[in-house]
C-alpha cells in the first residue's frame, strides 16, 4: 500500500517518461524512495524495541488494574514472557505500511512547503503542523489493516478462554476479520485512527522539527538535541492523540451482543458515552504508559532515522 502513496508522489513530481529506462532515471527515483524506506526500516527498528511497553498500555486501555509494572508482571506470570511480543508481525507491518507513508511523505510536504515559503528561511510552526497532519492522515488510510489487526491480537488474551481467537500471526488476523465482518472489516474504527494519527503526527513531527530548531539556536547540537527534541516531541504527541486513541481502541476491540447489537455506534457515540461514564480523565486512562511508550518510540524512530540515512549518504544514494 505504502507503494501507492510514493507510486502516486512520483506520478506528480516526475518529468515525462522516455522511450527507455536510464540510469537517471533509476537515481531519481532512489532519491524519491529514500525518505521513505529510511522511515519505514526505523520505525520498524524502533518497534521491535517498543513492542511490550506497547502491549501493556492496550490492556491498561481495556481494564487491566495493578499499574505499568504490575500488569507487565502479571502477563509474564500468568501468559509467559513471549505474550509481551504479542502481535509483533501486525506492528512490523503497520510501521512497513503507516510510518513508511507519514515519514516520507512528511519530508516531501515540508519541502514543498519550504520551496513556497522561501528556501534558507525557517519553516514557521503552523506549516510544519500542517505537514505533519496531512502526512498523518494520508499514511493512517494505508497502515489501518494492520492496526486493527494489532490491536486484536493484543485484546485476545484479556478475553475469556472461550471467546479468544488465538491469532497465528497478522495474515490469520486480517483473513478471520475478512471472514466475520468482510473487507469493510479491516477499516473499522479507520476514522478515528486517521484522526488520532493526525493529532499525533501534528504533534509529534512539528515539535519535533521546532525544539530541534531551537535547541540547535542554544548550541544543544547533535545527539542530545535529538533526544531532547524526540523526548519533547513525544510528550506533545501523547497529550494531542490519547483521547483519539483511547476511543479507536475501545471501537477496535468492541464485539457483538448476544443480539448481534455494538457496544458503541461509532466514534461520536463511543466518546459521549465514554465522556457520561468516566468522566474527561477516562480518555487519558493509561497515560504515564502511553508517553512512556511514544517518547521511546519516537526517540529510538530518530536515531535509528539519522543513522540510517548517514549510512546511506555514504553509500553514495
Amino acid at each position: 500500500p505504502s507503494s501507492l502513496v510514493l507510486t502516486a508522489f512520483l506520478a506528480l513530481h516526475s518529468t515525462p517518461p522516455s522511450s527507455s529506462f536510464s540510469f537517471k532515471n533509476m537515481t531519481d527515483f532512489l532519491k524519491a524512495a529514500k525518505p521513505y524506506v529510511i522511515g519505514g526500516a526505523s520505525g520498524m527498528a524502533a518497534t521491535c524495541v517498543i513492542q511490550p511497553i506497547d502491549i501493556v498500555k492496550v490492556r491498561l486501555q481495556l481494564g487491566a488494574t495493578g499499574g505499568p509494572f504490575g500488569v507487565a508482571a502479571s502477563i509474564i506470570k500468568n501468559e509467559g514472557f513471549g505474550t509481551l511480543y504479542t502481535g509483533l508481525s501486525a506492528g512490523l507491518l503497520r510501521q512497513a505500511t503507516y510510518t513508511t507513508a507519514r515519514l516520507g511523505l512528511f519530508k516531501n510536504i515540508s519541502e514543498e512547503l519550504q520551496n513556497r515559503n522561501g528556501k534558507g528561511k525557517p519553516l514557521p510552526l503552523h506549516l510544519k503542523a500542517l505537514a505533519g497532519l496531512s502526512a498523518g492522515g494520508l499514511a493512517a488510510m494505508v497502515g489501518s489493516p494492520a492496526d486493527l489487526s494489532l490491536i486484536r491480537m493484543q485484546a485476545d488474551g484479556t478475553l475469556p478462554v472461550a471467546e479468544r481467537r488465538n491469532y497465528k500471526g497478522v495474515m490469520d488476523a486480517m483473513g478471520a476479520i475478512v471472514k466475520e465482518d468482510g473487507i469493510g472489516g479491516l477499516f473499522r474504527g479507520a476514522g478515528p485512527t486517521i484522526v488520532r494519527a493526525m493529532a499525533l503526527n501534528m504533534g509529534m513531527l512539528a515539535s519535533n522539527e521546532q525544539a530541534k530548531e531551537i535547541l540547535v539556536a542554544n548550541g544543544v547540537t547533535g545527539m542530545n538535541a535529538t533526544l531532547g527534541a524526540s523526548a519533547l516531541a513525544g510528550f506533545v504527541a501523547s497529550a494531542f492523540s490519547l483521547p483519539f486513541d483511547y476511543v479507536k481502541t475501545q471501537l477496535q476491540k468492541q464485539k457483538p451482543d448476544a443480539n448481534g447489537k455494538l457496544p458503541y455506534a461509532g466514534t461520536l457515540d463511543c466518546a459521549m458515552k465514554t465522556l457520561a461514564e468516566g468522566g474527561p480523565l477516562k480518555f487519558y486512562t493509561g497515560f504515564p504508559t502511553y508517553y512512556v511508550r511514544i517518547a521511546p518510540h519516537a526517540m529510538f524512530t530518530l536515531i535509528f532515522q539519522d543513522a540510517l540515512t548517514k549510512f546511506v549518504k555514504k553509500q553514495g544514494i
